[in-house]
């Protein structure tokens, strides 16, 4: 439980998978920044870690905003020193704006769907890279994909400006991993299936789409666990993983792998 000792590691968001990667980060001894755009849960995590020993900062911020981004991220090397890597997973499904199959998404469930995803991977990494660009030491970039942008599942999960603003961090991630890795900073993506969060609550309580992750994710017998993503990302923002870039690791249960009818 030491492969982040002496890092400083910035997250994006505060529930879910983010909470769960800060936690994970602090337990392997780094020290962590966390970016969210609701206050009382980045307070709750930050305050969290900050009691069990971790050095933290937390800042509320709207990372659709380059400017507040760009703002919070130097706030976080000002109070921290440095910074290591980044683990961008902030964004959310565009159901309730009008994201769904193309023939019926509304643009405006596109323009939103496209911005609450992209903007805050965009902005955060823009601001993560500027800062460790002057850092004399590597850095890690992880991006949060989807298996909905690769390995689509029509019937429940018809959600088309979601799929293609996933899809669009890992073209990002391929094409900043090789401009960048000249100046020793790496870019990779983790591809989650169905994870227990808030953002899925819906399909946590729909039997149809319960059961469809039983089969349809094997390895997890359901939805994943928050701490097998994190678990992950550790893995990417350490040095075990400092010969890998323009990567996508899948962790998906056997989703990608998995054919159900």
């Amino acid at each position: 439980m030491n492969s982040l000792v002496g890092k400083v590691i910035a997250v994006t968001g505060a529930s879910g998978i983010a909470a769960a990667s800060a936690r994970r980060f602090a337990a392997e001894g780094a020290s962590v920044q966390v970016f969210s755009l609701n206050g009382e849960e980045a307070t709750a995590v930050a305050t969290e870690l900050a009691d069990r020993g971790t050095e933290t900062f937390w800042m509320a911020v709207d990372l659709a905003d380059g400017d507040a981004t760009e703002a919070a991220f130097a706030a976080g090397r000002a109070r921290l020193g440095r910074l290591d890597g980044l683990f961008g997973v902030a964004g959310g499904s565009g159901r309730r704006f009008g994201d769904g199959p193309l023939h019926e998404a509304t643009t405006e469930g596109w323009r939103t769907t496209m911005d609450l995803n992209g903007l805050p991977a965009f902005h955060a990494a823009r601001a993560a890279l500027r800062i460790m660009l002057g850092e004399p030491g590597p850095g890690s970039i992880v991006l949060i994909s989807s298996v909905l942008a690769t390995d689509p599942s029509p019937r429940l999960f018809a959600t088309h400006a979601y799929a293609a603003a996933k899809g669009g961090a890992l073209s990002l991630v391929k094409a900043a991993a090789s401009y960048y890795a000249p100046n020793g900073i790496r870019f990779n993506a983790i591809s989650p299936g169905l994870v227990d969060t808030p953002m899925a609550a819906r399909a946590a309580t729909d039997a149809d789409t319960v059961e469809y992750a039983r089969r349809k994710q094997p390895l997890a017998g359901g939805l994943l666990d928050p701490a097998d993503i994190a678990a992950a990302a550790v893995f990417l923002l350490s040095e075990e993983s400092r010969m890998v870039t323009g990567q996508v690791l899948a962790v998906d249960g056997g989703w990608s792998t998995t054919e159900v009818g």
